[in-house]
């Protein structure tokens, strides 16, 4: 099994807590992407939490929140982050285990990368592992975060 470091993008796009909705959904719209890391503003690549484009229906739209609320107000701080030596499998493991699709690649507490269950599948001969962690996730678990 590759680890993680031979899978991941390392092109990520981020945001701080100087972010806003708006400017979230922005990014978002204009680099094709779900997903964001949220680091703290010092440039050193801390990741605090992240920003989906479901968090930003369900925290945001949903809650009739104006576009200039911080992002704070819908990350997800809950972190699963995973490191760039571990391996893809315990990557799947990991999006199948808390139902997730990308996870934030950590070294030392910094962000190098993202891995996603596209990268998994591409990383896999079989995509048996992608196949698995899909399946699991997509689970109804009949609840919102």
């Amino acid at each position: 099994m590759k680890a993680v470091r031979e899978l991941m993008s390392t092109d990520c796009k981020t945001v701080t807590l100087k972010d806003n909705v708006h400017e979230i959904a922005v990014l978002m719209a204009e680099n094709d992407t779900g997903f964001v890391p949220v680091v703290e503003a010092d440039n050193q690549g801390k990741v605090i939490g992240v920003v989906t484009d479901r968090d930003l229906v369900i925290r945001g739209y949903a809650q009739k929140r104006p576009g200039s609320c911080p992002v704070q107000d819908v990350m997800s701080d809950q972190l699963i982050t995973i490191s760039p030596e571990q391996d893809a499998e315990e990557a799947a493991d990991l999006m199948a285990k808390h139902q997730i699709r990308r996870l934030p690649v950590v070294d030392n507490g910094k962000l190098v990368g993202i891995i996603s269950l596209g990268d998994l599948s591409l990383g896999s001969t079989t995509g048996r592992d992608a196949g698995i962690a899909l399946s699991e996730i997509s689970e109804d678990h009949h609840y919102l975060q």
